[in-house]
This record gives C-alpha cells, structure tokens and sequence, in this order.
C-alpha cells in the first residue's frame, strides 16, 4: 500500500527533501513529514540563481515557529529557478509541500548522484525506522 504522503513518481533524501527529475532538470523541495514535524513555517531562505550546489550541502533554510533547519541538496548542479512566492507565502512549504511548494530548480550535473536517491519505499521504510 503507497501512503499519499510519499508520491510514488518523486526520489527522496535521508534528510526529507523530494526530487522530481526531468531530464537534467531535478526540482526540489520538502516532504510532508518535514513539513509536518517542522510545524508552521514561517521564513525561507533562498539560494541565488545561478549558484553551483553540492549534493548534500546545505542551499538554504527553513524556519518555523518550532525551529530553523537546514536544506540540503539531494543532487549537485547549478540553480536555475527558485519558488519566489515563498518569500510573500512560505505556508505553502505546509500546504502543498509536492507542488506549488518546490523550493528550487537544480540543473543537473552528474546524473549518477540520481541512483543515491530514495525511492518511496525506502523512504517510506526510512520513516517507519526513524
């Protein structure tokens, strides 16, 4: 049984973000555990465009009425959009964390970080284990 938490078409990190990969183009964001244990937010910091990002380095951060955490790449690339509209609305991180909640577009530099994601049954064993 899929939870309608864990979408089945998008990869995850140990971290909570989400990836959705198209092509060279992954979009990231948080998953609704994150969300969901961080509470509120209330702020989020966002990288520049046209940064160059690591995977697993920390690109920006979350704050909420709970706690400041940090995001971490799941991919390393260049940044080539970000979710401007969760400066004026960051409670969209809440309430649609896999949609109109992404938080960046990451172009894509070494496809083979992509086989170090989750997929939704790891991540859903990964949230059982935890």
């Amino acid at each position: 049984m899929s939870d309608p938490n864990i979408p089945e078409n998008l990869k995850y990190t140990n971290e909570h973000e989400w990836a959705r990969v198209e092509g060279n183009k992954v979009t990231v964001g948080i998953t609704f555990h994150a969300q969901s244990t961080l509470g509120d937010v209330v702020y989020v910091e966002l990288p520049k465009v046209g940064t160059t990002i690591e995977k697993d380095e920390p690109f920006g951060t979350v704050e909420s009425v709970k706690a400041v955490s940090e995001l971490f790449s799941p991919v390393s690339g260049k940044i080539t959009k970000v979710n401007a509209a969760l400066s004026d609305a960051p409670e969209t991180l809440n309430t649609d964390p896999y949609g109109d909640g992404w938080i960046v577009e990451i172009e894509l530099s070494d496809t083979s970080q992509l086989s170090e994601l989750l997929d939704a049954a790891a991540y859903a064993k990964l949230l059982k284990e935890a």
